[in-house]
């Protein structure tokens, strides 16, 4: 009896147990699954949403302006969509391109604080943000350098450097990943009797080519070792550019050493998230594709890639061609890029006439 007892006690704890486990790695699950949705809602918000904070709620009306004409400006100027809801005293700046946003953020801050919005003043803030943005490129640049030891660079070259602050692939900053290889090639150069600065600067400038290309897949490379001999960088530099994808031969051992840290920064956990990059690039080849018709002055993808807002040079499109525009676009984008959803063209012929009283 006490040999059955035993037997049968086993078989019900062996069942208990096989179903605490079951339990316990659905709930597991479960724990996981909620957590990367918050995560990534989070990192979404992060990489395509900017927030502003406004003094009172009285601005936002005042962001609006008279039958909505000055949110229509600043959005037709910027290529960046504003959000105004029910949260208090917060505005949301939304689109995929990072310069793009921040130029609109900083122009919005500026009229939000000098008070005066309306469309003629809207348009000179934004086109004085855009050149103050690109001057700050050199700033940042200068400054990752700085922080990665790396010296001698030429300012325009250093501004291309801090224009990769403006660029993502997979999700991860450009200019971060780019100090983070030349970090780890200067500790893998230490350990392997290299020299430390030339492995810091083949490692920080390795993806240069991104700060010119728009999101293509091989070019970045070969642009990038085109950039770096037009600025007379070192050899090694050059080769590391351009074979630390290993499309080209490497000459060095600091290609490798590049490559090598490419390949760690960006498969580190966390580092890259593909369904952005293919977001990003979708977004890209809208605007291209709209730009390849002549007369194009600015293309803009908006609404999550649900619009795309183009707007034409006066003198080269008239009424009847701004009529047919949008159609002929529109078929070329159902061709040649993948659509998930339905998508809206929209053309803009605006003209102005301008006079001086003297």
């Amino acid at each position: 009896m006490e040999s059955v007892a035993r037997e049968e006690g086993n078989k019900i704890a062996s069942k208990i147990i096989e179903e605490s486990r079951m339990e316990a790695t659905r709930k597991a699950r479960e724990i996981v699954v909620q957590a990367i949705q918050q995560v990534a809602a989070e990192q979404s918000v992060e990489a395509t949403v900017s927030v502003i904070t406004l003094p009172s709620d009285d601005m936002k009306g005042r962001i609006i302006g008279r039958e909505g004409r000055n949110i229509r400006a600043f959005e037709l100027i910027t290529g960046v969509d504003v959000i105004i809801d029910d949260t208090p005293e917060i505005v949301l700046l939304s689109s995929y391109n990072t310069f793009r946003r921040e130029v609109a953020r900083r122009a919005l801050q500026k009229l939000i604080t000098d008070g005066r919005i309306h469309p003629a003043r809207i348009e000179e803030v934004v086109e004085k943000t855009t050149e103050e943005v690109r001057e700050s490129m050199q700033e940042i640049g200068g400054q990752a350098l700085l922080e990665a030891g790396v010296h001698g660079v030429t300012p325009e070259l250093a501004a291309y450097l801090g224009k990769l602050q403006f660029r993502t692939a997979y999700g991860q900053n450009v200019l971060n990943h780019s100090m983070e290889v030349a970090y780890l090639c200067g500790i893998m150069a230490a350990e392997l009797n290299l020299d430390v600065q030339l492995a810091k600067r083949a490692g920080i400038f390795h993806d240069i080519g991104k700060s010119v290309d728009h999101y293509s897949e091989n070019d970045h490379a070969l642009l990038g070792a085109d950039l770096l001999r037009k600025f007379n960088e070192h050899e090694v530099v050059i080769n590391a550019a351009e074979a630390h994808h290993n499309d080209r031969d490497a000459t060095s051992a600091y290609t490798l050493l590049v490559a090598s840290a490419d390949v760690i920064s960006g498969k580190r956990p966390g580092a890259r998230r593909e369904s952005l990059e293919n977001f990003l690039k979708r977004m890209c080849c809208l605007e291209d594709i709209a730009k390849t018709f002549e007369g194009i002055e600015k293309a803009f993808a908006i609404q999550a890639g649900k619009e795309v807002r183009v707007i034409v040079e006066t003198a080269k499109v008239d009424d009847y061609r701004a009529r047919e525009l949008p159609r002929e676009i529109a078929q070329k984008i159902a061709r040649e890029a993948a659509m998930t959803s339905p998508l809206k063209v929209t053309v803009i012929r605006e003209f102005r006439a301008y006079d001086y009283a003297t």
